[in-house]
């Protein structure tokens, strides 16, 4: 397993639209393991693996939400391969949310409170769910990756404008 280095704004790559996968494969599976190591490395609860510089439509989750008999977390990470939103609901949720590849950043954002998602898994198997709270805002936040938009494009010109000086402040 190898921990990979995180793409950072303003890096052109964060802003391409990445490829579907054609065939999940042994390479595939390792690919994912990779990022699974770079999230947990990063303290991250998402990954996208343009975040990481490849433009494969395929992004990592843990939200470490199940508890042990200790009420510590478990780690449970989940790889969703071509995902795509299928419908989104009229309601909306907004969440403080932050990202790996705009370090110690956060704002909140609003998006639709819940969303179905159909999605390979790392065997090639196809699934599709109704998603809700965290999980909802998260797969919303990383399928964006895919897409080439990143959360600070879902708030304000002065809003993103402070959140990149903030940026330059903190690398100085």
């Amino acid at each position: 397993m190898a921990v990979l280095p995180i793409v950072e704004v303003p890096d052109p790559r964060l802003r391409l639209i990445s490829k579907p996968v054609e065939q999940v494969t042994d390479e595939t599976r390792a690919f994912v393991r990779d990022m699974i190591d770079t999230m947990y490395d990063a303290n991250g609860i998402g990954l996208a693996a343009i975040q990481v510089g490849i433009d494969s439509r395929i992004l990592v989750i843990d939200l470490q939400d199940e508890k042990d008999e200790e009420d510590k977390p478990i780690k449970a990470p989940h790889a969703y391969i071509n995902p795509e939103i299928l419908s989104v609901s009229e309601e909306t949720s907004s969440y403080n949310e932050g990202c790996l590849s705009i370090p110690e950043q956060y704002a909140d954002v609003a998006r639709p409170a819940s969303c179905r998602v159909r999605w390979l898994d790392e065997q090639g198997e196809r699934h599709e769910e109704e998603l809700t709270g965290l999980l909802s805002t998260c797969m919303q936040h990383e399928i964006d990756h895919l897409n080439g938009v990143l959360f600070i494009d879902h708030i304000s010109r002065l809003k993103r404008d402070m959140v990149m000086k903030k940026l330059a402040k903190m690398r100085r």
